[in-house]
């Protein structure tokens, strides 16, 4: 079943291109970054292929085409929540992946909890 809060959350980030800081409790792991569109997230997703060999590119271009679709159904129900810049925390202090700018993608009815804001694993300023 999935929390109706959340899912709104990710209805205002596919619609309006909304972000959020958001940190998702998944079957025991914790998994954290900065909610995105589906559209975002296969945009960027594709530009990972984009500049590959023939394969990579046939890639970039499905990814791109379910981006533009995701974009136009934008206002119906969302089942996949996507986050970028993500770390995923399970059982210690640090983070997998520790480098890296990581795009995640998630079912809905997957996510046992959440809290607003991310957690950092760098030192403070």
């Amino acid at each position: 079943m999935k929390d109706n809060v959340l899912e709104s959350f990710v209805q205002a980030a596919n619609k309006y291109e909304f972000t959020l800081d958001v940190s998702l409790n998944v079957n025991g792991a914790v998994v954290t970054g900065t909610m995105i569109s589906a559209g975002e997230y296969f945009k960027t997703l594709s530009e990972e292929f984009a500049e590959g060999n023939e394969v990579a590119e046939k890639l970039a271009e499905q990814l791109s085409e379910t981006g533009e679709n995701a974009e136009s159904n934008a206002g119906s129900e969302a089942n996949f929540i996507h986050l970028k810049d993500t770390k995923i925390y399970n059982g210690d202090s640090k983070a997998t992946p520790s480098k890296g700018k990581i795009l995640w993608r998630g079912k809905l009815d997957e996510v046992d909890g959440f809290f607003l804001g991310k957690i950092s694993s760098g030192t403070s300023k």
